[in-house]
């Protein structure tokens, strides 16, 4: 059964970094689109960024773009993000699923919280 561990949440200042990590099991993760999503207070989860597997082409939210890179390692099992010049709007629960626009997965990991705030 696959599993995504969402890691590297934390308070951040406006304007500051942080890279989160994902790391999958039970799926064939190099044969799979992955992508990250959010969820801040009182909202739908929303798509933030996602990667193809050989060519590892990328999209972005248009809020986020600029601002975030995703990124994989394979052999890792394992999907990043790093966020830079965050802002208090990217305040928010950050999970990740297989998927290019869509997850793939039902159930969803415990997410990782990203707070930004001065």
């Amino acid at each position: 059964q696959e599993q995504l561990v969402e890691s590297g949440g934390d308070l951040v200042q406006p304007g500051g970094s942080r890279r989160l990590s994902c790391a999958a099991s039970g799926f064939a993760f190099s044969n799979s689109a992955m992508s990250w999503y959010r969820q801040a207070p009182g909202k739908e989860r929303e798509l933030v960024a996602a990667i193809t597997t050989v060519r590892e082409t990328t999209n972005y939210a248009d809020s986020v773009k600029g601002r975030f890179t995703i990124s994989r390692d394979n052999a890792k099992n394992t999907v990043y993000l790093q966020m830079n010049s965050l802002k208090p709007d990217d305040t928010a629960v950050y999970y990740c699923n297989a998927g290019w626009t869509q997850p793939r997965f039902a159930s969803w990991g415990q997410g990782t919280q990203v707070t930004v705030s001065s």
